[in-house]
């Protein structure tokens, strides 16, 4: 949507920097609110959410009522829902019986909503953020040469593809999981690949390059530093650990205990998707019943850590560690995928405004349990990046819709939304 530049006087309040499904859904929630008025910038075009792992039959990993608006509002005309009835695919989705939306749906949804909207702004590039003290604004300035005024910030910037230390300035064609739909048409092409990495990503390249590894006549590698290939564990009590009960006692425990149980609680929200591991499996077993005499060009490495890589002769030549045993190890491969994730990096834009940002010990943003990080405590609101303060809820998409709902009751001064204080049948805390 183009929009007229601003006027010099202009002051929202509040400006929303990114959008992922997180600032989409505030977006959204905010749209009906008269006393609101906020603006959303986005660098890119068009909305866009993980286009490059759009595998055929790719789902998401919640069910549909964990969409951009339905557990804060469930009238919403953008909830899911109303998307498929629009689309004519209501009954289908109802026969279909199964609640889990196909990623290029749900991308397809956001992409719905954010058609229906007047707040957002794309092609937007935000370049800087200042505070002006004597208009208690900030000013968010743009490449294209506009600036908006606000009174509070939402920044909902992110993430970026993770590159472990030894493939950093690597020479060659290797690809993060991040672009795997781009260029797996080059990658099947390769003599040999290997994936590095665990999760559902890895997990969903993997099963889907053994299923064509006699058409395309490749060998296969996935290498992982996890002892096991983790399934995600989604049994009901363990969700309940998405509430807002758990956020309470979490965000309640020393830094030092948080930031523990950060790397520990990485099967609640990384691991795979159980179906698909025994999917594999299952693959794997009937590609060794068709290949006869001839094993299976493939091979499957848990416990072992990446510690080098080289570019040569048009391949690399990867280093790795096996944990437990203690032993030092080398695969030589054409083909590099790294499904190694993604990490939070605090925009370059907000460094004029470093001393009003609140920071922890270990140096990343000490979120409020209200989501602010600002030394008001009231001003500048995260989204997402709060796992070593929110523990697994900051990434859930269904805790989306309670998030914007707190940070729009902050904004306003009152609950629009209501906002639930507690939903789990066990406690906590004692």
């Amino acid at each position: 949507m183009t929009a007229l530049p601003e006027a010099p006087d202009t002051a929202h309040d509040f400006v929303g920097i990114g959008l992922g499904p997180f600032n989409l859904g505030l977006a959204c929630l905010t749209e009906p609110i008269d006393d609101l008025d906020g603006v959303f910038l986005e660098s890119k075009p068009d909305f866009e959410w993980h286009a490059g792992m759009f595998l055929d039959g790719a789902h998401l990993q919640t069910p549909f009522m964990s969409d951009l608006v339905t557990l804060a509002d469930p009238t919403s005309p953008y909830s899911f829902l109303n998307y498929l009835k629009e689309k004519g695919r209501l009954y289908s989705f109802y026969i279909r019986e199964n609640f889990y939306p196909l990623r290029v749906e749900y991308d397809d949804y956001c992409r719905w909503a954010a058609g229906r909207l007047s707040s957002i702004r794309f092609g937007a590039t935000v370049t800087e953020v200042t505070y002006d003290e004597s208009t208690e604004l900030y000013a968010v300035r743009t490449a294209a040469g506009d600036t908006y005024r606000a009174r509070r910030l939402v920044l909902g910037t992110g993430t970026v593809p993770s590159v472990p230390e030894p493939c950093r300035g690597l020479d060659g064609d290797l690809l993060h999981t991040s672009a795997y739909m781009h260029r797996k048409a080059e990658l099947r092409q390769k003599k040999s690949i290997t994936i590095v990495g665990s999760g559902q990503s890895a997990a969903e390249i993997y099963h889907e390059l053994l299923s064509e590894i006699d058409v395309h006549g490749y060998s296969l590698n996935w290498v992982t530093r996890s002892p096991r290939f983790f399934p995600l564990e989604y049994t009901k009590l363990t969700l309940e650990m998405t509430s807002p009960d758990y956020i309470d006692y979490f965000r309640a425990l020393p830094e030092e205990t948080r930031y523990r149980l950060e790397k520990q609680q990485k099967g609640l929200y990384k691991g795979i998707n159980s179906d698909l591991v025994d999917a594999i499996f299952d693959l794997l077993y009937q590609k060794n019943i068709e290949s006869g005499d001839r094993a299976v060009p493939t091979r499957l490495l848990t416990n072992s850590s990446l510690v080098s890589a080289r570019h040569e002769n048009g391949g690399y030549t990867l280093g790795f560690h096996q944990d437990e045993q203690g032993k030092d190890f080398e695969l030589s491969t054409e083909g590099l995928v790294l499904a190694t994730g993604y990490h939070y990096e605090q925009p370059a834009f907000l460094e004029p405004v470093q001393g009003r940002l609140r920071f922890d010990g270990h140096g990343r943003f000490d979120v409020a349990r209200n989501y602010a990080v600002d030394v008001t405590g009231r001003g500048v609101f995260l989204q997402n990046a709060g796992l070593h303060t929110h523990s697994v809820t900051s990434p859930d998409l269904g805790m989306g819709p309670y998030r914007n709902s707190c940070i729009i009751r902050e904004m306003l001064g009152s609950e629009y939304y209501p906002v639930e204080k507690s939903i789990a049948f066990q406690e906590f805390t004692v």
